[in-house]
């Protein structure tokens, strides 16, 4: 706790001073690029790692980047994303996932959950991720290929409940709203996209967005 105060303190007496024009301007509200979907995992930092300023990203963050379809959850996912598209009018929302993820660890592995209940319901919204890799990915019998698949395929199945928002499926019918998909992986700090015309991830300078 030390260190966050500690923070706060240096932030105030340095970045705030240097900065104050621009957080004055944030201050009358906010018109972000994006909306970014991803894990809670503390070793994401979306800002760092698109090298974007407050006031540019719109953030909702889980266990497992999920995004329930819509209906299927009372939690905040839903009013996040509507928020996004039907009031500030964000032009792409990205679904970003990552190597390593214990969400989708715990999602391959049933009895790593069996005295977590709340997260056992919560993967419950990547039922279809784990089922495409039960049935499709056999071949794969290496752990941590295996969890790299599951960590793609997740991205994917998301995309799909993502669709299912009614603004934006809207959003999407007017062609002003462009979906994509995203892993980061964290030992090389590569970001791969799901490109839509070859059907497999690429290097993102590469890839195709989603729409």
């Amino acid at each position: 706790m030390q260190k966050l105060v500690a923070g706060i303190h240096q932030f105030q007496e340095t970045v705030f001073r240097q900065q104050q024009q621009m957080f004055n301007k944030l201050a009358e509200g906010q018109h972000p690029l994006a909306l970014f979907i991803t894990c809670s995992d503390s070793r994401i930092c979306p800002s760092l790692l698109t090298q974007s300023e407050p006031g540019e990203l719109f953030e909702l963050r889980n266990a497992g980047n999920l995004v329930p379809p819509y209906g299927a959850s009372q939690g905040g996912e839903a009013a996040t994303i509507e928020y996004a598209v039907s009031v500030l009018k964000v032009s792409d929302i990205i679904i970003c996932g990552h190597s390593h993820c214990g969400a989708m660890g715990a999602l391959l592995d049933e009895r790593s959950t069996e005295s977590l209940p709340a997260i056992r319901s919560w993967l419950t919204h990547a039922e279809s991720t784990k089922r495409i890799i039960l049935e499709n990915y056999g071949h794969i019998t290496d752990p941590k290929a295996r969890l790299t698949a599951t960590v793609e395929e997740n991205v994917l199945v998301q995309l799909e409940n993502l669709r299912t928002h009614p603004s934006v499926a809207a959003a999407l019918q007017r062609n002003e709203l462009k979906l994509s998909g995203w892993v980061y992986k964290f030992d090389t700090g590569e970001v791969f996209a799901y490109d839509a015309s070859a059907w497999q991830f690429t290097p993102l300078s590469s890839a195709a967005a989603v729409t």
